[in-house]
C-alpha cells in the first residue's frame, strides 16, 4: 500500500500517544523530528499549533499531552489491558430512557458508549458481551439505564450483527503486512499511526465470538515491538 509520511503535527501527536509517560522535552522533539525528516522550524510551528488547539500543554518547559489525547491514550492502552480477559456469557447493555436532547448532546453520547466499545443493537439500545476490566464510565450517565443480559440467541451470530468482524480482519492484516515492510522511517511512522487507529475500533470481543484469524493480537504485539524498537533507535 502506497503511504505518505505524516505531517510535523502528526509526527510529534503519533509519538507522544506512543509514549509512557507521554512527556517530551524541546531537545527530545528536536532530535525526532530529525529522524523523520521534520525540519525545526516546521516543528517548533507544529508545537506552537498543538499546544494553540489543545492537542499538547506545556508542564515546566516540557510538552504532554491535552486531556482530550490523554483521553484517546487511556483508550489505546484499555486494548492491552484488556485483551483476552475470560468472559462468563453475560452482556453489558445500555438504554437511552429519555429524548428531547440537542444534537450535541447525543452525539457527545454516542462517542462515549462508542469509546466504551459498544455497540448499538437498536436505536437507543447499546451492547457489549461483559468481558472487559475496565470501569463502565458510561453508567454514570443519567440519561441511560445499565444492565447485564445474557441473550436468548447465539451469542456469536449476535456479535456478527453488531461489527463488521470481516472488515475489520482484513483491514488488520493488511496493516500487519504494511508494518513489516521495510521502508524509511517517517512511511513506517505513517503506518504504525494506521494500526493505532484501527485498533482503537477493535471491539475487544471474547475469543469465543471471534473468527479463527482474528489479527487483534497479533496487531498489537507487532505495534509493541515497532514502539520499543523506535524508542530505542531515538535514545540512541
Amino acid at each position: 500500500m502506497e503511504l505518505s509520511p505524516l505531517p510535523a503535527r502528526s509526527v510529534v501527536l503519533s509519538l507522544m500517544l506512543g509514549s509512557h509517560p507521554a512527556r517530551w522535552t524541546p531537545a527530545q522533539l528536536a532530535a525526532a523530528g530529525t529522524h523523520f525528516g521534520v525540519a525545526a522550524s516546521t516543528l517548533r510551528t507544529a508545537l506552537t499549533r498543538a499546544v494553540a488547539a489543545g492537542d499538547l500543554e506545556r508542564i515546566d518547559g516540557d510538552y504532554v499531552l491535552g486531556e482530550r489525547l490523554a483521553r484517546r491514550q487511556r483508550h489505546q492502552d484499555e486494548a492491552v489491558e484488556d485483551a483476552g480477559t475470560a468472559w462468563d456469557g453475560a452482556w453489558e447493555m445500555a438504554v437511552v430512557v429519555v429524548t428531547g436532547r440537542s444534537g450535541p448532546e447525543r452525539a457527545a453520547l454516542r462517542e462515549a458508549l462508542t469509546e466504551h466499545r459498544l455497540a448499538e443493537l437498536r436505536e437507543g439500545v447499546w451492547t457489549r458481551p461483559a468481558n472487559l476490566r475496565r470501569r463502565r464510565g458510561y453508567a454514570d450517565e443519567p440519561v441511560l439505564s445499565t444492565f447485564r443480559a445474557v441473550p436468548d440467541g447465539d451469542p456469536g451470530e449476535l456479535a456478527a450483527e453488531l461489527w463488521d468482524l470481516p472488515g475489520w480482519a482484513a483491514t488488520g492484516r493488511r496493516l500487519l503486512d504494511d508494518l513489516a515492510v521495510p521502508a524509511a522511517p517517517s512511511v513506517r511512522l505513517a503506518v504504525a499511526a494506521g494500526v493505532v487507529r484501527h485498533l482503537a475500533g477493535d471491539p475487544l470481543l471474547p475469543a469465543d465470538l471471534l473468527p479463527a484469524d482474528w489479527p487483534g493480537t497479533a496487531l498489537r504485539t507487532a505495534y509493541a515491538d515497532y514502539a520499543i524498537t523506535l524508542r530505542e533507535t531515538l535514545q540512541a
